[in-house]
């Protein structure tokens, strides 16, 4: 079945708020497992800039879109069983030279682009045999390079380069890896984000996770046009390379500017302490402080403030409450204007 064949399942599931949910990174498949344990219909759109680890070496070695972010995502809301999974999160030791590093489940995706010729029928084949209860959409059908800018004019490319040195980002763009050719999402990715109740951004990396999908120019311009009702994650923690010092309001307005306009109609932010002192900060080297709260700010640039005690501290790690936040997403969908207009 090509892309073109794709289409949103909505026969029995007309009556089910349509979310969808843009990232990559850890953060996602938090998100995306508390709601597929809800009465909706989910469709992740996944980041494919990546370029570090066993995506980055699988990407350089074959030139296939990185599957790191695609395989996570695919275990969160596959209904195979956990022996399942556990093998197809396998991931090699160093002990082994050939395969050290990287996941049986990279290694499938990238046997299965080379098989289908494109990255996006590849996931949907794999979304049928892992028994996925969603849809698991690439942003883009082509591996993407992310660009920056940074305050002092400098420009850099490549995840990895880009948060390597360490300098206030200005703005990022996409470019496509292999061609000149203007990047784009394929179409079942604009049907999805347009027929939505609600478009969820994050929880994720703010540079290298959300804004990379949202530079894509035909995505960025589908989130801008969507009835639905746009809901940011704040991230609960700044991140080293990317958002030290910021608050919840310079991450949303890092995410208006780039759409060029206020486009948040909705903020999740964590308005709980986070006592650092019993956490390791080994765990914790990627990260600064917790992201403070600026409610005025928000409200400036026009968008709701969801605050909440959003943390999961259970694991030892500080994540965001699955559960929580996936409370709060679903309410704004069952109160957004496009669900209430396809109820009536």
């Amino acid at each position: 079945m090509s892309y073109e064949d794709t289409k949103i399942i909505r026969v029995t599931k007309s009556r089910r708020p349509q979310i969808v949910v843009i990232g990559g990174g850890t953060g996602l498949p938090v998100v995306l497992n508390a709601l597929k344990d809800r009465n909706a219909e989910i469709t992740a759109i996944v980041t494919v800039s990546d370029d570090g680890g066993s995506s980055g070496s699988i990407r350089n070695f074959i030139n296939v879109v990185p599957p790191g972010d695609i395989r996570n995502v695919l275990v969160s809301l596959s209904d195979i069983s956990q022996e399942e999974k556990d093998v197809f999160q396998y991931r090699f030791d160093s002990s082994d030279s050939f395969f050290s590093g990287h996941a049986i489940g990279n290694l499938i995706i990238a046997a299965l682009n080379e098989m289908h010729g494109n990255i996006f029928d590849a996931v949907q084949s794999l979304s049928r045999m892992m028994r996925v209860d969603g849809h698991v959409f690439p942003a883009s059908n082509e591996p993407l390079t992310l660009n920056a800018e940074f305050i002092d004019g400098s420009i850099q490319a490549g995840e990895k380069e880009i948060t390597d040195k360490d300098k206030r980002i200005k703005r990022v763009w996409v470019t496509n890896s292999n061609s000149n050719v203007e990047p784009e999402a394929v179409s079942p990715v604009l049907d999805a984000i347009m027929r939505a109740d609600a478009v969820v951004l994050g929880p994720g990396s703010l540079f290298t996770s959300i804004l990379p999908n949202l530079m894509i120019p035909n995505l960025g311009e589908a989130v801008r046009k969507t009835p639905a009702e746009v809901i940011y994650i704040c991230n609960i923690m700044t991140q080293l390379g990317e958002t030290d010092h910021f608050t919840d309001c310079d991450h949303v307005s890092v995410i208006n500017k780039h759409l060029g306009g206020h486009y948040i109609d909705t903020t999740l932010v964590n308005g709980a302490k986070i006592d650092m002192s019993k956490f390791d900060p080994d765990d914790y080297d990627a990260y600064i402080d917790p992201v403070k709260n600026d409610y005025a700010g928000l409200r400036e640039q026009g968008c709701r403030v969801i605050t909440d005690d959003f943390i999961d501290q259970r694991s030892g790690l500080v994540f965001h409450d699955g559960q929580k936040v996936a409370n709060e997403i679903i309410n704004r969908a069952l109160a957004s204007k496009s669900f209430r207009k396809r109820m009536e």
